[in-house]
């Protein structure tokens, strides 16, 4: 079993997933990077041997298990998955269709879901393990019509990283939900009119879950809401 802590990270290839890995590899974590088109990142060639790629696809319950026996086989253990691979589809509940709908409960609640039933026997082997789900402010309080499917779906990733907490708390599992408002990533500036510069850094993001990941067992955080502007809640 290889004595470096190592993370699994899905949507490593851009946005928040890049920043945790970039930020977890400078601070001495191995890290395997599921990317639907896999590719080395400049920041690894310091240390290629730190970095492991994988070709993820999150709709698919055999790639999940592929990556975790991949890394198990190749490491001997998983210390943390940091579920970060989502997609927004901004309709209504009411102009959705059921297709759009299933596809977002397919990547943003099932994906994570799978990757991490996929690693629980790794995560279990340190006594530490840890499980982040991204999640969302929309996963705390619906923001506008628009956005209110992408909502529906980040409630249940909030939900999903409860329930994780509870089964896996007794085998020193940790799980944390991470839910940010408005992100500087290629998601985010789409669909607003902010200036990068007034939106959270995915950079900020990722020092959050490293330090998350970090924490001892005695210090479970259930949820962590980060925001970038005011509102009522957040």
């Amino acid at each position: 079993m290889s004595d470096t802590r190592i993370a699994l990270i899905s949507g490593a290839n851009r946005g928040i997933g890049a920043a945790v890995a970039q930020t977890l590899f400078n601070t001495g974590w191995t890290v395997s990077l599921g990317m639907r088109t896999p590719s080395m990142p400049d920041w690894a060639k310091d240390a290629p041997e730190r970095v492991h790629v994988f070709a993820y696809d999150a709709a698919s319950e055999q790639s999940a298990k592929d990556w975790a026996k991949e890394v198990m086989e190749t490491h001997g253990r998983i210390d943390a998955v940091v579920a970060n691979a989502g997609i927004m589809i901004p309709k209504t509940p009411v102009e959705i269709s059921d297709d759009e709908m299933a596809q977002l409960l397919e990547i943003n609640v099932q994906g994570p879901r799978r990757l991490a039933a996929a690693c629980w026997d790794g995560l279990k082997i340190s006594g530490k393990g840890r499980v982040i789900i991204l999640g969302s402010l929309s996963g705390k309080r619906v923001k506008s019509a628009r956005a209110g499917s992408y909502a529906i779906s980040k409630f249940a990733a909030v939900g999903l990283a409860h329930a994780l907490r509870h089964t896996g708390f007794d085998d020193g599992i940790r799980a944390t939900v991470v839910c940010p408002g408005f992100v500087a990533t290629d998601m985010a500036m789409a669909l607003s009119d902010r200036s990068a510069e007034a939106m959270t850094d995915p950079k900020d993001l990722a020092a959050v879950i490293q330090m998350l990941i970090e924490l001892p067992n005695e210090a479970s955080v259930a949820e962590f809401c980060v925001n970038c502007q005011l509102e009522e809640s957040f």
